[in-house]
């Protein structure tokens, strides 16, 4: 009875109610940390500081979350394909953390109303909400430990959200798709790849048709970022067979 009461304490006495009913019904569970996970959803376009003039973003956040991520679904993918060769695991797995696939989990999530950001409504927001998933999983576990966030994204995420053999039919050679259908109808096409300029362990690769600059990718290789440019450019031309 006294926790119960510690419990609506709490909730009466937090200042942004909307924020925290809505953050309890993602999470399952009444937050220790709460100022964690409003730290999670701070875009450093919002521009604000704490009291000594330190940015409050959620950066730092996501940083931790993307290791945590990679690393639980990395795990989930070992034991549930116990006969796979690491090839197989490997291209799963960045099915599942490409940043267009995250951006898309975070809107299945509702993570998308608990942006805090200045920029314009008509501005692409995908790298917004990749990131925010990921800071928000980098809140779970320094708010409740490697074992409570496992679990949190094998129930909420993999098993509500990722099916995983529609993943397996999926074409993953976008790149050649996106040449062949150049060739086919004499177009050209080049690919942009570099490391990113705010992550150094991670490349982004832009592709363009002609002079039209179209789709955008990210991933931990060359390679793995040119496929996903790719897949992007394939899905504004109306071209992907993956949705």
């Amino acid at each position: 009875m006294k926790g119960f009461f510690k419990f609506l304490f709490r909730i009466f006495f937090f200042p942004d109610k909307p924020f925290l009913f809505k953050l309890i019904r993602i999470l399952g569970y009444f937050p220790d940390q709460i100022a964690l996970y409003q730290l999670a959803f701070i875009h450093k376009s919002a521009g604000l500081t704490d009291q000594k003039g330190h940015p409050l973003n959620n950066e730092r956040l996501e940083y931790l979350g993307d290791a945590i991520l990679g690393s639980v679904i990395a795990a989930y993918l070992y034991h549930h394909y116990p006969y796979e060769n690491e090839g197989f695991l490997t291209k799963m797995r960045s099915k599942i953390v490409n940043g267009s696939h995250l951006s898309q989990l975070a809107v299945k999530m509702d993570l998308d109303v608990l942006l805090v950001n200045k920029l314009d409504p008509a501005q692409n927001n995908k790298h917004q909400l990749e990131d925010s998933l990921e800071a928000f999983i980098g809140a779970v576990y320094l708010d409740r430990g490697y074992e409570r966030t496992r679990r949190l994204i094998q129930r909420k995420i993999i098993h509500n959200f990722i099916n995983l053999k529609e993943l397996e039919q999926h074409e993953s050679n976008y790149k050649s798709q996106l040449i062949e259908w150049a060739q086919r109808f004499r177009k050209e096409v080049t690919f942009y790849t570099d490391l990113e300029p705010e992550d150094s362990t991670r490349f982004i690769s832009y592709v363009s048709i002609g002079d039209t600059l179209f789709g955008s990718g990210t991933g931990l290789s060359k390679k793995e970022a040119e496929q996903f440019a790719a897949l992007e450019t394939l899905k504004e031309l109306n071209l992907s067979k993956n949705g």
